[in-house]
């Protein structure tokens, strides 16, 4: 399995999957963030928009995922105010810009945007920007990995994620190894580094290694960026989580520290518990767990393509259902 979104586009635009296909079978997880924000979490986040006076900022990808009844890019066409951000110091300087107006960024992503949104967080506690708070979705990758294995996936081996393993470092995923029996490699993004990759997960199977390996060498070290995680966890602690498709996973989330509570959308703005809410006919959740292959699914290529999606794997840049119809 390739747990990174980035991963499965390289996989399916360099057409490697057809390359090994008769030796290797390749199956995309729960690498990317917006595909496995819970629906519920979509639903309070369209809340938001249609709260009077308040400015949503995201990264460009969620601006697009489907809720039951709109997108957040419909709740703009209706004259909400939703902007795409690059960076959540955006988000913070736009609210210190416009004091008038409650601006609220979206915090969805894994440990590789999670410190700098953590260093966003101090700064506007800090400078007391009264104005400024945080919808928090954040995922964390191995306690995903343990629930596909949990869950029943057949995996003989991970390669994972070259940008979040330089924040965690290889050593986070040794536990997993030797418990699970399954190897991982931490990897790069480029074509050449996923069969280089590949090549180095066929060895420890072979050779019956139970380690984490690193073929993402220019980059990730087996320790990992701890300053980033030291900044990361003074503004988070650990929490359950909601994952699309797989339910709550114990300690897979992050949720900001008592201290930062005024920096809290859910509390600021008193929103109630996430509303059940399922997209009909959508598999992204078996797609996510690796059980089913994107065109399994009733909808793929029909009904949900990129230009019309009814699920979030076929929106987002790093879903497996958008790499799978644009290249597959």
């Amino acid at each position: 399995m390739e747990v990174c979104g980035t991963h499965t586009h390289t996989i399916a635009r360099a057409g490697l999957k057809k390359l090994i296909e008769n030796e290797i079978h390749l199956v995309s997880g729960p690498g990317c963030p917006v595909c496995v924000t819970a629906q519920g979490d979509i639903e309070r986040m369209l809340s938001l928009a249609r709260i009077p006076g308040t400015v949503v900022t995201t990264f460009g990808d969620m601006i697009r995922v489907p809720g039951v009844e709109s997108s957040l890019q419909e709740e703009r066409a209706k004259g909400a105010d939703v902007r795409i951000v690059y960076s959540p110091r955006d988000a913070l300087e736009l609210a210190r810009s416009n004091p008038s107006s409650q601006v609220v960024f979206l915090a969805v992503g894994f440990e590789t945007t999670a410190p700098a949104i953590a260093a966003t967080a101090l700064q506007a506690l800090d400078a007391g920007v009264k104005n400024f708070s945080l919808y928090v979705s954040h995922k964390l990758i191995v306690p995903a990995m343990r629930a596909v294995l949990d869950g029943g996936a057949a995996l003989q081996g991970f390669l994972t994620p070259g940008h979040v393993s330089v924040i965690l470092g290889a050593d986070a995923y040794r536990p997993v190894a030797e418990e699970y029996r399954v190897p991982c490699v931490a990897t790069g993004f480029e074509p050449a580094d996923i069969m280089e990759g590949l090549a180095m997960l066929l060895e420890l199977v072979a050779g019956k290694r139970m380690e984490s390996a690193i073929q993402y060498t220019r980059a990730v070290t087996p320790e990992g960026n701890a300053r980033a995680r030291d900044i990361m966890f003074q503004a988070f602690r650990e929490c359950d989580a909601h994952w699309r498709g797989i339910g709550v996973i114990p300690g897979s989330g992050l949720a900001l520290r008592d201290e930062f509570a005024s920096l809290d959308a859910v509390k600021r703005f008193s929103l109630p518990a996430p509303p059940e809410a399922q997209l009909k006919g959508c598999r992204c959740g078996e797609v996510l767990k690796g059980l089913i292959d994107p065109s399994e699914c009733g909808l793929f290529g029909a009904a949900c393509t990129p230009s019309s999606p009814v699920g979030p794997c076929m929106v987002s840049s790093e879903g497996s259902c958008a790499a799978r119809y644009r290249y597959g």
